[in-house]
């Protein structure tokens, strides 16, 4: 398990983001939800204390400058460790960041960070792993049921959302590591 596990993939995004660039709380928290969408909204009582924990590990530091208005307003950086912390969380993603769909997205958001090709293809290919395992929501004497097999329509309905999504992923997938395989190293 990883060491930030704990804050799960908003620690890995705040880290993203303030790898881009600084920015101050309240830009982060739009950032954020524009990312996530209505599904998963960040409260601020998730968000402050997750900063918070990241700058006690020494990930990111706190600084004050001149608002838009007179007020001052706190800023936010990456440090030299926090980016590092970014790099091997993308090198190396926990089994659930591979595994979660919205975990997998932010991890693919802040890919294009690791600077080897090499690393970007080796997480791509664990998630295609996955994704080529059989699996499904539903199983019936140990065995996955089959969308043609299921008689509730909405179950099988899932079935068929969740297949044709994975074939357009795994497509992707392909698509981007034989990118990555011709990429001069």
């Amino acid at each position: 398990m990883h060491p930030m596990a704990s804050g799960g993939d908003l620690s890995l995004t705040i880290l993203g983001f303030l790898h881009e660039r600084p920015m101050h709380g309240y830009e982060l928290k739009s950032r954020l939800t524009a990312l996530t969408g209505h599904l998963r909204p960040v409260s601020d009582g998730a968000l402050y204390p997750a900063i918070s924990r990241l700058e006690g590990k020494g990930l990111v530091e706190r600084h004050e400058e001149a608002g838009a208005a007179a007020a001052r307003r706190q800023v936010l950086t990456i440090t030299p460790a926090g980016r590092e912390e970014l790099l091997r969380r993308l090198r190396e993603p926990a089994d659930l960041d591979i595994s979660d769909q919205s975990r997998f997205f932010a991890l693919l958001t802040f890919l294009s960070a690791l600077p080897d090709p090499a690393d970007q293809a080796a997480v791509l290919r664990r998630r295609l792993a996955f994704l080529e395992a059989p699996a499904s929501f539903f199983y019936e004497g140990g065995r996955p049921v089959r969308a043609k097999d299921e008689p509730d329509p909405y179950r099988r309905g899932m079935l068929k959302i969740a297949r044709a999504v994975s074939l357009a992923e795994r497509a992707w997938l392909r698509e981007r590591l034989e990118e990555l395989d011709a990429a001069p190293h």
